[in-house]
Order: C-alpha cells, then sequence, then structure tokens
C-alpha cells in the first residue's frame, strides 16, 4: 500500500526485454534506498513493482506484458513519480493507493491558473462512474482531489509545490497518466451489486 504523496522523482535509465515483459532499471535520484530490500514494493508512476535488484542509487524491476498493456510510461526512459510502500508506522498524508492501474486517462487540459494549475483528464468510460466531486484519485502515482465532474472528464488543481516535486512539471495537454480510482468506490459498487447464486 502506498499513500500517493511522491518521494523523489526518478528516472527509467535501461528497458531490457524479457520474455513475457521488460526489466527496468530505475534511478532513484533523491529517494532515500538504505532501509529498501529485495521483494520490496515501489509505486512507479502509480504502479506498483517489485524491486529485483538493488544498487547504489537505482534498483530493477520486471514488468509483465499484462502491466505494460493497461498502464503507460513504463515503456520507455524518462522520469518517474516514486514512492516507496507504507509501513504502519508511517503518515497517511493521502490516501490508500494499492499501485493497481484502473485505467489510463488523457490529459485535455493543463495550464496556470493564478499561482496553481488547473489539470482536466479524460477517464475511460469503465471506470469514470468512479471519479466523484471532492473524491480521491491517483494519477501517475500522486494523491489528489477531484474538483469537478462533467461525464468522463475532471478536473484537479495542482498547486506549485505539488507540480515541483512530480513528473507534472513536464505535463501537457495529450499525454496520457495512470489512473487509479479510489479504493472505497470499487468496494462500495461490489458489496452493492453482489447478489448470491
Amino acid at each position: 500500500m502506498f499513500t500517493g504523496i511522491v518521494a523523489a522523482v526518478g528516472r527509467i535509465e535501461t528497458i531490457t526485454p524479457l520474455a513475457a515483459g521488460v526489466r527496468l532499471i530505475i534511478a532513484t535520484d533523491s529517494l532515500p534506498m538504505d532501509d529498501a530490500r529485495l521483494g520490496d514494493s515501489i509505486c512507479v508512476n502509480g504502479v506498483c513493482l517489485t524491486a529485483v535488484a538493488l544498487s547504489s542509487g537505482s534498483f530493477a524491476a520486471d514488468v509483465s506484458r499484462e502491466t505494460l498493456d493497461c498502464t503507460v510510461g513504463l515503456d520507455r526512459p524518462q522520469e518517474v513519480n516514486l514512492e516507496k510502500s507504507l509501513t504502519l508506522a508511517d503518515r497517511l498524508g493521502g490516501h490508500l493507493v494499492s499501485g493497481h492501474v484502473d485505467g489510463v486517462g488523457q490529459v485535455t487540459r493543463f495550464e496556470a491558473i493564478g499561482e496553481s494549475w488547473l489539470l482536466e483528464i479524460e477517464a475511460p468510460a469503465d471506470i469514470a462512474r468512479y471519479i466523484a466531486r471532492k473524491g480521491s484519485v491517483t494519477v501517475n502515482g500522486t494523491s489528489l482531489t477531484v474538483n469537478h465532474v462533467a461525464g468522463q472528464r475532471f478536473d484537479i488543481n495542482i498547486i506549485p509545490h505539488t507540480r515541483a516535486v512530480t513528473t507534472f512539471r513536464n505535463l501537457q495537454a495529450g499525454d496520457r497518466v495512470n489512473l487509479e480510482v479510489d479504493l472505497i468506490a470499487r468496494y462500495c459498487e461490489r458489496i452493492l451489486s453482489y447478489r448470491p447464486d
């Protein structure tokens, strides 16, 4: 589990093809890794990946073809948002994030509005119903609050700090982003729709 509070911006340095996916080497930059162990979960642009090798300033993670097919941003060298998994002693500053991407959205607008930035995203039709005004959503691993929803589009206010310490500093209209809806919405739907055989 994660909080959606990005701890550092790292970079995918190398991508090595595997029989059924790829192996990534990710430079961790300012993410402290002194307590990291093999098998730890690390959130990379919203995707929970397992550290299969560790070295000074980087880690390796294997990504399956299934994960590559339902996410964006893990197939080429680029900056990525990073967060190590929670411990029971950590603060929950964002919201509970599983690192299981529900779908890929498209940025339809990203522009400065006063001191902040307005981020508008079009969500896939099958997950748009889970996105609610004042609810939580994860965009590329970042916990954010939804300001407005209209059909499949929703918008978010990005404060200068968030833009500066995440990959949002490079974001522009037309980009595709990983989306994870709030866990509570998914469980509520399942509870309400469940009918025993």
